[in-house]
């Protein structure tokens, strides 16, 4: 099954996956509808793209009271608008903050992968997003121990 791939070292804080996916979702160039987010590491002077990559676990789908988030057939974890009650707990359940909250529609969201054709992908100028075959890869926890460490050692204070 395809699945996200993010390459966060490609990533050059351009954003324009966040416009492409709100634009997909709403019809408007709204980053604050976005389901995808670029986060900036400004010590490190990078950036990297997150999203929901369809984990395993589902705790999403697992917290849901109404049973409103279910499996698309391109593979993503789907709110179900006419189901959802707009309670959150989706939100609270996922341990990756991709789950969002449309105050608007009082409805949850999040990547639906753009029902198999993700907008993020398409314009990604450094193809730090890629949508290809294979399992979703834990890159967070590698990315995130890496930008602990700044030049001279460990970021906390007093060095290592």
């Amino acid at each position: 099954m395809k699945a996200l791939k993010i390459v966060p070292e490609l990533c050059t804080g351009c954003m324009r996956c966040e416009l492409a996916c709100s634009y997909e979702q709403t019809g408007t160039f709204q980053p604050s509808k976005s389901v995808i987010r670029v986060s900036a590491f400004e010590n490190h002077t990078s950036y990297a793209p997150y999203t929901c990559l369809q984990c395993d676990e589902g705790w999403c789908m697992t917290a849901c009271p109404v049973e409103a988030i279910l499996i698309s057939p391109a593979g993503a974890k789907d709110v179900v608008d006419d189901i959802c009650v707009g309670c959150k707990l989706c939100t609270i359940a996922c341990p990756y903050g991709t789950m969002f909250y449309d105050p608007d529609r009082h409805k949850a969201f999040k990547c639906d992968l753009c029902g198999g054709a993700p907008a993020c992908v398409d314009v990604c100028p450094r193809d730090a997003i890629l949508y290809e075959e294979g399992e979703t890869a834990d890159w967070v926890g590698p990315f995130a121990e890496e930008r602990t460490h700044g030049p001279g050692g460990a970021l906390a204070p007093g060095g290592n």
